[in-house]
């Protein structure tokens, strides 16, 4: 059998590699390593041209991490703490889930992927968390995972994919869930109440979490993403 092909989308930033310094479409090499691992064939989407239209060539499909959405698109005005908001991404990503959604493909939405698929329901986020739990410790430092436990929820994906005790996951989001879109299912939450992942129960496969499982040890969302597909 093929390895399934998994579309994941990817940043565009500056960065610097070799003798070069400009723009560059980017993504964590972990998230490749993670597709490949669990047996699925990584093409990566960047935010340019029509990437909606390549759904029907996908198996499956990933929303990577990445900045803030913008939070025109639930009705609210930037906190100051908002930023690397990149408008072109959100189009571009609201247009791919819509499409990957309609046509019934696989989906597993990474940090900023949870975010969109909230958003594009009709729901809300909390723009800085820290204002919310109290604590810095979903993100403690730029460039550093913080690790917290999420507690699955009994008979979730989530829960049978990493079982239903609490497991300590790696953690980079400064925003997170406000207002649940209607549809969506809790999936798994924090000690501090904050929703950590979400399923979307009319959908064939719908698991988007808040943390960041490329950067984990073991592979198992992903290995459940390749058996959907």
């Amino acid at each position: 059998m093929r390895r399934p092909v998994i579309g994941i989308t990817s940043y565009v930033e500056p960065a610097r590699f070799t003798v070069w310094d400009m723009t560059v479409a980017l993504l964590p090499y972990t998230y490749v390593e993670q597709v490949v691992r669990a047996g699925g064939q990584p093409v990566l989407l960047p935010p340019a041209g029509e990437p909606a239209a390549l759904t029907g060539r996908l198996d499956g499909l990933i929303l990577a991490g990445g900045g803030d959405i913008d939070p025109g698109r639930y009705g609210e005005q930037p906190h100051e703490r908002t930023g690397y908001i990149r408008k072109f991404r959100d189009e571009a990503e609201f247009a791919v889930l819509e499409a990957a959604l309609t046509a019934g493909l696989p989906y597993l939405g990474v940090c900023r992927g949870l975010q969109v698929l909230n958003v594009a329901l009709g729901g809300s986020l909390h723009q800085h968390l820290p204002d919310v739990v109290g604590h810095a410790g979903h993100s403690p430092a730029p460039g550093e995972f913080g690790h917290l436990p999420v507690h699955p929820v009994p008979g979730s994906r989530v829960a049978k994919a990493l079982g239903e005790d609490p497991v300590e996951v790696p953690h980079y989001h400064h925003q997170a869930v406000d207002r649940l879109a209607p549809g969506l299912r809790v999936a798994a939450t924090a000690g501090d109440g904050t929703i950590e992942a979400l399923e979307l129960d009319s959908h064939p496969f719908t698991m988007a979490v808040q943390w960041h499982p490329e950067a984990a040890t073991d592979c198992a969302l992903f290995e459940a993403l390749v058996a959907a597909c």
